[in-house]
C-alpha cells in the first residue's frame, strides 16, 4: 500500500461534485491517496489541489465518461500502473435523469441506465481485473434507498439501476473471490447537487458532510450492506422491503 499512513489508495468515479467530491476529502483526510476522475476535469483538478494543499498526500486525476468501456478500463489500468496498486475502487458516477416510462422522455431514461448500470459494470470489470491480479482488493457499489422497491415515475429507471448494483455486489460476494471485500452502500436522502431541486421539500434531508462521514464509516468498516445515515433510513430499509407496495407508494 502507498498511502501515506499505510491506508491505501482509493479510486473513486464522478469525483468532481456531490458526494464522489466529499468522499475524496474525507478519505484524504484519514491517510489515503486518492486517484480520482469524472467528465468535468476543471472541477476535479480544483479538488485535487486542494486535497494536496490540506493533507499534503497524493492525488492524481483523469478525465473520464464512464460509458465509455474501454476508456473506464485504460484509465482504471493507468492508475494502478501508476500507484503500484489500487486498494478500493468506489464506484459513484451516476446521473438521476428520468420520467414515467412511455412519455416521450425515453433518451432521459436510457441515459440513466447506460450511465448508472452499464458504466457501473464497467468499472467493476476493469476494477476486478486489478484485484484479481492484485489478489485483493475492495469494491464498493454506491446504490441508494431507492433500489429496494420499485419506484413510480420519474424514479423508475433510476432506482431499477441501482437495484442492479445490489445485485451485481451480491453476485460477486456469492463467487467467495479470494481477497475480495465487496460493499454495497445505500445512501437516503444526503444534499448533494444531484437532488438541489428537492432538497427544500424532502424529509430526512442531511447536510453533505455528515451524510458522507456515515458512508465513509461504513465503508471503513467493510460493511457488507449499509443504509446511511442509520437513522432513519436503517429500519426505513427493513420496512420498505415488507410493506405492501400501496404502502410504498405513498412514502415515496
Amino acid at each position: 500500500m502507498s498511502g501515506r499512513s499505510g491506508k491505501g489508495v482509493v479510486l473513486i468515479t464522478g469525483a468532481s461534485s456531490g458526494l464522489g467530491e466529499e468522499m475524496a476529502r474525507q478519505f484524504a483526510a484519514l491517510g489515503y491517496d486518492l486517484a480520482l476522475c469524472a467528465r468535468r476535469t476543471d472541477r476535479l483538478d480544483a479538488l485535487a489541489t486542494e486535497i494536496r494543499t490540506a493533507t499534503g498526500g497524493r492525488v492524481e486525476t483523469a478525465a473520464l465518461d464512464v460509458t465509455d468501456g474501454d476508456a473506464v478500463a485504460a484509465v482504471f489500468h493507468a492508475f494502478a500502473q501508476s500507484f503500484g496498486t489500487i486498494d478500493r475502487v468506489v464506484v459513484n458516477a451516476g446521473i438521476g435523469k428520468g420520467a414515467p416510462l412511455g412519455t416521450g422522455w425515453a433518451s432521459a431514461n436510457l441515459a440513466t441506465a447506460m450511465t448508472n448500470f452499464v458504466g457501473a459494470l464497467a468499472q467493476a470489470e476493469a476494477a476486478l481485473e486489478i484485484f484479481r491480479r492484485q489478489g485483493r482488493g475492495h469494491l464498493v457499489l454506491i446504490s441508494s434507498m431507492s433500489a429496494l422497491r420499485g419506484m413510480r415515475k420519474s424514479m423508475t429507471t433510476y432506482a431499477a439501476t441501482k437495484a442492479g448494483l445490489a445485485s451485481l455486489a451480491e453476485g460477486l460476494r456469492s463467487e467467495r473471490i479470494r481477497g475480495l471485500d465487496v460493499s454495497v452502500i445505500h445512501p437516503g436522502y444526503i444534499r448533494s447537487e444531484m437532488n438541489a431541486h428537492v432538497e427544500n421539500r424532502t424529509r430526512f434531508m442531511v447536510d453533505t458532510e455528515p451524510g458522507v462521514r456515515a458512508m465513509v464509516e461504513a465503508i471503513e468498516k467493510r460493511r457488507v450492506r449499509a443504509y446511511v445515515p442509520a437513522w432513519p433510513w436503517a429500519p426505513l430499509g427493513i420496512a420498505l422491503k415488507i410493506l405492501p407496495l400501496s404502502v410504498v407508494r405513498r412514502l415515496t
